[in-house]
């Protein structure tokens, strides 16, 4: 690894859109800034499936002050990759993509931060890392088979095969509907009673209707307890069953990396590792670390949104200059 090693006033960690909308705030108050992204631009964005559709209206992903144009009532991820394109194509943000930070270490004067490529001098960190980069997983037999995906992208691959989605949320239902629309023959395997209230209400009815006539099978309070060549193990409700399967849709959501905030010297509180941060300011307990964006939430990955959490890079910003 090439040790390179610059006094930055500010280095985020994580190119994603909140990352970007600190870097914005960073920029236009003259501060040295560097961003680091471990893959692309809005990596956890591309990563999502082709054609998801988001929740948000496309004025409330905007950042930047910079207008978010779409025909549609809510914009798609192609739409929303070429808007943070032309964001970065505006403001020519200092990011380094393709490069993964490794650990975070505040020394007496400044952060050091180590990546797969060098080592940076802070005097402030933001992570601004979202969840989507380590799946839940279910730690059952099987689930490291070929046929087992934690992502997922397209229908294509799926068309005219036995495909078993596990999960009740937004990505689970809307990889069930898709699939059945290209011609696989789906099956959910849902924890709890019901598809989850949070599902987009546009949606929530589409997926009910096709569960109650029978198009998509759904096994409800139940989980899958081994995946085997050419079969899954459900316990349900009335008692063991085995279905015949080619692939496994293991859609069970995604969580931060805690172990990273950690090792940072961040505090992670409850059950649900909430990391300690001010809410007026986003600074951790580790005088000069700032929070951003999803990973504030812990593992209640569902609190915070590019619509409500763009607010932060301001505040991050302002209590920097302040402090200055």
């Amino acid at each position: 690894m090439e040790e390179i090693k610059t006094n930055y006033d500010l280095l985020i960690i994580g190119g994603g859109p909140i990352g970007m909308a600190c870097a914005i705030a960073a920029q236009r108050e003259g501060l040295n800034y560097i961003v680091i992204e471990k893959g692309s631009l809005v990596n956890s964005l591309f990563n999502y499936p082709l054609y998801m559709t988001f929740f948000s209206t496309a004025e409330r992903l905007e950042i930047g002050d910079i207008p978010f144009s779409c025909i549609a009532p809510k914009p798609g991820r192609q739409e929303t990759l070429e808007y943070y394109r032309n964001i970065q194509r505006h403001f020519r943000l200092n990011i380094n993509l393709f490069e993964n930070a490794e650990a975070v270490k505040k020394n007496e004067s400044c952060f050091e931060v180590t990546t797969n490529k060098a080592t940076y001098l802070a005097k402030k960190v933001i992570i601004a890392t979202g969840f989507y980069d380590i799946p839940i997983y279910m730690d059952i037999p099987g689930e490291d088979l070929p046929k087992v995906s934690h992502y997922y992208k397209e229908a294509h691959e799926y068309a005219f095969r036995k495909v078993m989605v596990v999960g009740a949320n937004n990505s689970s239902v809307d990889a069930a509907l898709e699939c059945w629309r290209k011609g696989a023959e789906v099956t959910m395997v849902i924890r709890k009673n019901e598809i989850n209230p949070r599902v987009k209400y546009w949606v929530k009815p589409d997926v009910e209707n096709r569960i109650a006539e029978g198009s998509i099978k759904a096994y409800f309070n139940s989980n899958i307890t081994e995946i085997r060549n050419g079969y899954v193990d459900i316990q349900t409700p009335d008692g063991p069953v085995s279905i015949e399967n080619d692939f496994v849709l293991a859609l069970t959501g995604y969580r931060p990396d805690i172990d990273f905030l950690k090792r940072a010297g961040i505090n992670i509180e409850g059950i649900n590792c909430i990391p300690q941060y001010n809410p007026d300011t986003m600074e951790t307990n580790v005088n000069g670390l700032y929070l951003a964006g999803v990973v504030c939430g812990g593992m209640e990955t569902h609190k915070w949104f590019i619509e409500n959490s763009r607010v932060h890079a301001d505040m991050i910003i302002n209590d920097i200059i302040k402090k200055a």
